[in-house]
C-alpha cells in the first residue's frame, strides 16, 4: 500500500495557488539572471529595466498569491496541521524575491561601473545564485506531493549556495587586489554582497524545507 502524503486532499484551490507562488519564484530568478548579465554586458539598458519591471510585476503577483493562501488557510480553516509550516514556508520564500528586487533596484539607482575583467566572475556568481533559487523553488513544489523527494533538492540549494560564497570570496579577492579607489572597491563588494545574499536566504528557507518534510512524513 503507498502511502498518500499529498498536502492538500480536497484543497485543489489552495494547492495551485501554493504552485503557482513557487513557479514565479522560479520564473523571477531566470529574468533575475537574465537582467545581470544584460546590465553586466550593456549597463543601464531598457532591455535590463524591462527586466527589471519583470521582476517587480511577479513579486506583486506573488504577494497575492501570498495573501490568498494565506486567506484561504485562516478564514477556510484548511490544513489546520500544517497551515503554520505552509505559512512559514511561503513567508521566508518571499524574502527571496524581496532579495532579487532591492538587488536589480539598486543596479539601476547607482549603476556601478564594473570593469571588464571583473563581469566573468559576476557573471557566474549570477549563474549559481539563479540555480540555488530554481532548485527552491523546484524543491517546495515537490514538497507538498512528494516530501519524501525534497533532500535530494535541498542538496543542490545548499551545492550551490556553497558555490556561491566561493566565487562571491574568489570575487572580492579579486577587487580589492585591484588598482581601483578604495571607494569603488567597496562598492562592487556591496554589489557581489548583494548577489550573494540571494543565494544565503535560499539555503536558509531550503533549510526550513527540509524541517517541514520531515514532520511530513513522520
Amino acid at each position: 500500500m503507498v502511502l498518500n502524503l499529498r498536502l492538500f486532499q480536497k484543497t485543489s484551490d489552495l494547492e495551485n495557488k501554493v504552485d503557482s507562488f513557487f513557479l514565479k519564484l522560479a520564473e523571477a530568478g531566470v529574468i533575475y539572471r537574465l537582467a545581470v548579465r544584460n546590465y553586466l554586458r550593456e549597463g543601464l539598458s531598457e532591455e535590463y529595466t524591462t527586466r527589471f519591471e519583470q521582476v517587480c510585476d511577479i513579486e506583486t503577483s506573488a504577494d497575492t498569491l501570498r495573501s490568498e493562501i494565506k486567506l484561504a488557510i485562516y478564514s477556510d480553516m484548511l490544513i489546520p496541521d500544517s497551515r503554520g509550516d505552509v505559512l512559514g514556508l511561503i513567508e521566508t520564500a518571499d524574502e527571496v524575491f524581496s532579495l532579487m528586487k532591492t538587488s536589480l533596484w539598486a543596479f539601476s539607482i547607482e549603476t556601478p561601473s564594473i570593469d571588464e575583467e571583473l563581469i566573468p566572475g559576476y557573471r557566474r556568481l549570477t549563474n549559481m545564485v539563479a540555480k540555488a533559487v530554481d532548485e527552491l523553488a523546484t524543491g517546495a513544489r515537490v514538497f507538498f506531493q512528494s516530501p519524501h523527494l525534497v533532500s535530494s533538492y535541498v542538496a543542490k540549494v545548499i551545492l550551490y549556495e556553497k558555490e556561491a560564497d566561493k566565487l562571491s570570496t574568489n570575487l572580492k579577492k579579486q577587487i580589492f587586489s585591484s588598482e581601483m579607489e578604495l571607494a569603488l572597491k567597496l562598492h562592487l563588494r556591496e554589489f557581489v554582497d548583494r548577489i550573494d545574499s540571494i543565494a544565503d536566504h535560499a539555503e536558509d528557507v531550503a533549510d526550513r524545507l527540509t524541517i517541514y518534510a520531515i514532520k511530513r512524513q513522520s
